[in-house]
């Protein structure tokens, strides 16, 4: 692997101009006063602020995308035909400036979309042209548990570089192959003696997390609590079901299909969906298998924190940012939900145990 390198902040944009001679960069942008991904244009700075709203996953998994266009042409005879056209293909993309919870979350939508029986083409393909350039984390939020889920402020997983910022500019080191190709640039100098100074930054940021509660006991737990409806309507009794938290979360894929029909012509798109609206499960009997917002939260929760694990040999569908929760509107925390299940369940245990 190519030796660690620094980046001046002087020679950011400089290099980010270059990458962008190859392929769409996308950087965190201030705009409406919050932090999102859009692609990088002459002018921009990149925001490398915390924010708990930047979220990379729009890039690869768009909130909403054209699959195809088709045409119906009517021949004699009464008989119809239908001509496709794929949707627009994936240009080579860099995202620069995720944080390493935001590249994490990809490696949960690959195991459902490329790791199994059944691939979809269209994550594929963004998916394997795209490089991600991850920032390690000088320090937590409140919110955030990384820790808890197996990551951390400078975890390079789902990452191509992870840079590290020093004084005076970043340390960058490659983690994949393809990465290792950024890091040829003129414009980046070795690193020496800065890797030092970059070890520091990310020991203390991890040092600086409050101890990791131990969650192992959660996937058994929640699945013990399914059929206690008093449960759930407990810690869901102050949600808005506003969807908030599904489409900030980087770990949420759910999408739903639209087709947008004009007549002779027409479009079909894939779109998020959000588990926390009624309208989710509803089918079109009338019939809704999760009628209350205390249905729909045990979905969201027991997903991330027991049925995904279950099929993904263990690995939860939670990145630890904390997004969810420093972004609900009435400070709901999936933290306290699991904590509380697994307290529960242990606790009922201990009785059985005593008797």
């Amino acid at each position: 692997m190519t030796g660690a390198k620094f980046l001046s902040k002087e020679k950011l944009l400089d290099w980010l101009a270059e990458l962008g001679q190859t392929r769409r960069v996308f950087m965190p942008v201030e705009e409406g006063g919050k932090i999102v991904f859009r692609p990088c244009t002459n002018g921009d700075t990149p925001a490398l602020v915390r924010d708990a709203s930047a979220s990379p996953k729009g890039v690869v998994f768009p909130s909403s995308a054209e699959l195809f266009r088709y045409t119906k042409t009517k021949a004699r005879g009464g008989k119809s035909s239908m001509e496709l056209k794929p949707g627009t293909e994936f240009e080579p993309a860099l995202i620069f400036g995720t944080r390493p919870c935001g590249a994490r979350g990809f490696t949960i939508f690959d195991r459902v979309y490329t790791g199994g029986k059944f691939n979809d083409p269209y994550y594929r393909a963004a998916r394997e042209n795209t490089l991600i350039v991850t920032l390690a984390c000088e320090g937590p939020e409140n919110t955030c548990f990384c820790n808890w889920v197996g990551s951390g402020p400078d975890d390079p997983t789902g990452s191509d570089v992870l840079a590290t910022p020093v004084e005076g500019g970043f340390v960058l080191e490659s983690v994949s192959e393809r990465g290792e190709a950024l890091l040829e640039s003129p414009l980046l100098q070795p690193a020496e003696a800065r890797t030092a100074e970059a070890d520091s930054v990310k020991s203390r940021a991890r040092a600086e997390l409050p101890p990791a509660r131990d969650i192992s006991a959660a996937p058994q737990s929640i699945r013990a609590l399914f059929d206690n409806q008093k449960f759930w309507d407990e810690v869901s009794s102050k949600c808005l079901s506003c969807g908030a938290c599904t489409y900030l979360c980087p770990t949420c894929y759910c999408f739903t299909i639209t087709d947008e029909d004009h007549g002779d012509s027409g479009k079909r798109l894939r779109s998020w969906d959000n588990c926390m609206s009624y309208q989710f499960s509803l089918e079109a009997s009338g019939h809704n298998p999760r009628p209350t917002k205390a249905h729909r939260l045990r979905n969201r929760v027991g997903h991330k924190f027991s049925y995904y694990p279950q099929l993904h040999e263990g690995l939860l569908a939670c990145c630890g940012c904390g997004r969810c929760i420093r972004s609900c509107p009435v400070s709901m925390d999936i933290r306290e939900i699991v904590l509380d299940a697994i307290d529960r369940v242990q606790a009922k245990n201990c009785e059985v145990v005593h008797e």
